[in-house]
This record gives C-alpha cells, sequence and structure tokens, in this order.
C-alpha cells in the first residue's frame, strides 16, 4: 500500500443523569420541543449555572476506566461562537485544565469485516466535560431549533492519532461503547444522539513519520458510517495525491446515501473561539481520597467478564463475547445464571431463541417479556427432562408473547413430557407397523433411518415423549 492513515477520534457522548449539566431541567429524551427548558439553559440575562455533580464524577469514572490521569484541579471554561444551536452564544465547555487525561483503551477482537484485529493500545488524549448544544432540525425551507437538547451533560473523548485502518477505528468505538456503558456512564443510544463521533484523517507515504494535512468528518451517527466514511476519504485523498493535488483542511460531513463525504467549510483554530475561564464557576478540586473512592466503585470491563464467563460458566468464547456485546445482555444471563442448572445451554437460549425475537420484535432485552428468572424455570424444565427441546421452543414462544410463567404454561397446555415407557410403546408401535418399507430398509443396514422413526413418533405423540426412550423402545422393537 503506497499510502498510510492516520486516524483519530473525538467522541461526544451523553452522560445519563436525572438533570442536566448547570440546571435542574430534566435531562429526557423524547419530550416535547422546547418543553424541558429554563432560564438558565436558555441564556437568559443574570441567570448563573449550578454544575452537575453526579456528571462530573461520572467523568472521572469514565477517565478512570480508560486508565487516564485525573486532575486534581480544573475549570470549565466559555467557548464562543455564534450559531442557532447556542441560545447564549457561548458553549460552557474545557480547554486547558480538562478532569481526565492521557489514557488508554485496549483493542483486540474483531474488527468490523469480521477479521481479527491485533491487540493494539489506542491513546486518549483528554476527556472534557462540557453541555450540548440544542438539536437543529433542517427542512426544505426552514429550520427548526430544539432545546431540550441544550445543556444535557456531554463528555467529548478525544483519541490520540494512533488508528490506522477503517477496522481499528470500529473497534476503538465499540470498546467505548462497552465501557461507557458498562460503568453506568451512558446508554450510548445513537439513534437518541447519545454517542456522535467526529474523524480526524490523514494520509502520508508508508514510512514517513510526519503527518499529512487531515480531514474532520463531522457528526457520524453510527460505526458503520464512521466506517464507510473513513474507507472513503482514505480513496478520496490517495487520488488527490497520486494526481498531484493537496488535501486541505477542512471540515465535511458525511452523506450516508450517496456513500461520500462533502465539503462543509474551512477548519477553524483554536483562538477562533476566544477560549476564557467561565467567570460564573469555580474551579473543580478532587482529594486523593474522593478519586479513590470513586476508583474502589468501578464495575468489572467486559474484557475481564468474557473471561471469567469462560472460566466459571464453561461457556466458549464466542457466548462470553456475544452475552457481554451489551451491558443489559451481560447483567439479563447473570440474573438468569442464579438459579438455571446449566449454564451452557441457558447462555444458547439467550443467543439463539431470545436475541433472534427481540431482533425481530425490535426490542431491548430490558423490555423483554420473558424474565432472566422465566428463562432459566424454562432451561430447568428441559434438564429435569419435564419437557423436550421442541416442546421448550412452543412454551418460549408463549412466555414471549404472555410474560407467563414456563411451568403454568405447560401445565394449561398439557405439555409435560411422558417419560413412561407403557405410555410410549403404542406410539412406538403404531410408527413401525405405519411405515413397512422404512422398516425393511432398516433392516438391511440403513441405520440412519432411526431418527425418521423418531420423528414419526413424535408426531403421534404431539412432541411429549421422551427423545431419548423412544430411541431405546424403537430399536428394541426393530
Amino acid at each position: 500500500m503506497k499510502y498510510e492513515a492516520v486516524i483519530g477520534l473525538e467522541v461526544h457522548v451523553q452522560i445519563r443523569t436525572k438533570s442536566k449539566m448547570f440546571c435542574s431541567c430534566p435531562n429526557q429524551y423524547g419530550a416535547e420541543p422546547n418543553t424541558l427548558i429554563c432560564p438558565v439553559c436558555m441564556g437568559y440575562p443574570g441567570t448563573l449555572p449550578v454544575p452537575n455533580k453526579e456528571a462530573i464524577y461520572k467523568t472521572v469514572r469514565a477517565g478512570l476506566l480508560t486508565e487516564c490521569e485525573i486532575a486534581r484541579f480544573s475549570k470549565f471554561d466559555r467557548k464562543s461562537y455564534f450559531y442557532p444551536d447556542l441560545a447564549k452564544n457561548y458553549q460552557i465547555s474545557q480547554y486547558d485544565l480538562p478532569f481526565c487525561s492521557n489514557g488508554a483503551i485496549h483493542l483486540s477482537g474483531k474488527g468490523f469485516s469480521g477479521e481479527m484485529l491485533p491487540e493494539k493500545t489506542i491513546g486518549i488524549t483528554r476527556i472534557h466535560l462540557e453541555e450540548d448544544p440544542a438539536k437543529l432540525t433542517h427542512y426544505a425551507h426552514q429550520s427548526g431549533a430544539d432545546y431540550n437538547r441544550s445543556g444535557v451533560p456531554l463528555m467529548e473523548i478525544v483519541s490520540e492519532p494512533d488508528m490506522r485502518s477503517a477496522d481499528e477505528a470500529y473497534a476503538y468505538l465499540t470498546r467505548l461503547k462497552e465501557i461507557m456503558q458498562y460503568g453506568d456512564i451512558s446508554d450510548c443510544d445513537m439513534e437518541k444522539g447519545q454517542m456522535r463521533c467526529d474523524v480526524n484523517i490523514s494520509l502520508r507515504p508508508v514510512g514517513q513519520k510526519e503527518f499529512g494535512t487531515k480531514a474532520e468528518i463531522k457528526n457520524l451517527n453510527s460505526f458503520s458510517a464512521a466506517h464507510k466514511a473513513i474507507e472513503y476519504e482514505f480513496w478520496r485523498q490517495s487520488n488527490l495525491l497520486d494526481n498531484g493535488g493537496k488535501v486541505h483542511q477542512e471540515t465535511r460531513g458525511w452523506n450516508d446515501e450517496a456513500g461520500e463525504t462533502y465539503l462543509m467549510r474551512s477548519k477553524e483554530q483554536a483562538h477562533d473561539y476566544r477560549y476564557f475561564p467561565d467567570p460564573d464557576l469555580m474551579p473543580v478540586t478532587f482529594t486523593e481520597e474522593e478519586i479513590e473512592a470513586i476508583r474502589a466503585d468501578l464495575p468489572e470491563l467486559p474484557a475481564a467478564m468474557r473471561e471469567r464467563l469462560v472460566a466459571e460458566y464453561g461457556l466458549t468464547e464466542y457466548d462470553a463475547q456475544i452475552l457481554t456485546s451489551e451491558r443489559n445482555i451481560a447483567k439479563y444471563f447473570e440474573t438468569a445464571a442464579k438459579t438455571a442448572i446449566n449454564k451452557k445451554i441457558l447462555a444458547n437460549w439467550i443467543i439463539s431463541e431470545l436475541l433472534r425475537e427481540l431482533g425481530n420484535a425490535k426490542q431491548d432485552i430490558s423490555e423483554s417479556n420473558v424474565s432472566p428468572e422465566n428463562l432459566a424455570e424454562l432451561v430447568n424444565l428441559i434438564e429435569k427432562k419435564t419437557i423436550n427441546g421442541k416442546i421448550a421452543k412452543e412454551v418460549f414462544a408463549d412466555m414471549f408473547v404472555t410474560c407467563k410463567n414456563p411451568e403454568a404454561i405447560v401445565k394449561e397446555k398439557g405439555l409435560v413430557q411422558v417419560a413412561d415407557s407403557s405410555a410410549i410403546l403404542p406410539f412406538v408401535e403404531q410408527a413401525i407397523a405405519n411405515n413397512p418399507a422404512q422398516v425393511e430398509q432398516y433392516h438391511n443396514g440403513n441405520e440412519k433411518l432411526i431418527q425418521y422413526f423418531v420423528g414419526q413418533v413424535m408426531k403421534l405423540s404431539k412432541g411429549k415423549a421422551n427423545p431419548q426412550m423412544v430411541i431405546e423402545l424403537l430399536k428394541e422393537k426393530l
């Protein structure tokens, strides 16, 4: 390859809190536009901001989870720019003294294309805390501003330019999302704008140390969009350089339908924003004891949980990867595993049945009608041979719709597995009598036909017969 990509990401993550960053308005998604606002978040003259302690602590928590150094002394700054999404024409942010700096995220696993990536560490330059601007919606002949989002606590997580491919960027975003979810910092729902990404990318000839001129791609709202935008921009910049052109420092947007970036504006410099300390907000200080208290409350992260699930429950690495892909899925499994007899079968049911049905219904696992306790009970009914796997799927389908307990469904529908040989024997004899041609083939050495007879017996017994007992009786009678 002639050129090497140099990629850094700026990721904005909304912090989950009850109220906004500097006022008591609810931090809530989906309300009618401009109904969750007050004089503070609208920047009325004479109002004073009050910092949200929970948002500050969760920012420090994010820093500790990404191995950052935590500033003992920090402050808020005013970032001035004139645009409709800022009612007061400046954003309260942080400039030279962010809460967190010099961190790292360790990559491993698969990239977007499914190929295994080599282990690599991506540096975190800084994590600073600010307020989100309003949400602008552009129509054909007008634009609308919803200030409900104005003032929502927002972290900006800035990486070092350590990524060299779209796959590495995808893996970094995936790992960052996991950390934010497991740390109880944000839900990271990209459809709700809770996680947004800007990409900085430049090219340089392979072997060159100096960076090339970068372009910034703004407001990518999905990991796949970030991946596609990086691949497109690599192609665009390499074509420019090959044809004697120059890459200009500029801000570009991403058109997902066209599959290409487009010019938005030339890049502003930091001094354009006229940063200065916010005179209405005191500096923020932390003691060693306060930081250690936050550190002591840090959760288990996905990588460590995956290792534990394999060692403790005998799951495969694939199972552990799927179950820890989202915090809510991991929480569901751990809750169900407390009462499930066979953890491996439980994992199979979550991965193959529950997640598929939730995907079809476009539901999160936290919204599932099938509670962790009820799924564990269903698995236990299979383990105890009260029902077989085929009946279990029928019971599960009922559970998914009705929220009912599996044992109650089994009793209601009379689905208890028949494990009495005298009750199964008539079905076995009827299956043999009904299929003389298959009996002859079996006697001539086609022993695989035993499964055909099992199927016939299961049909006759309406799926209730114990499969193992069916096989034993068939072999005896044949």
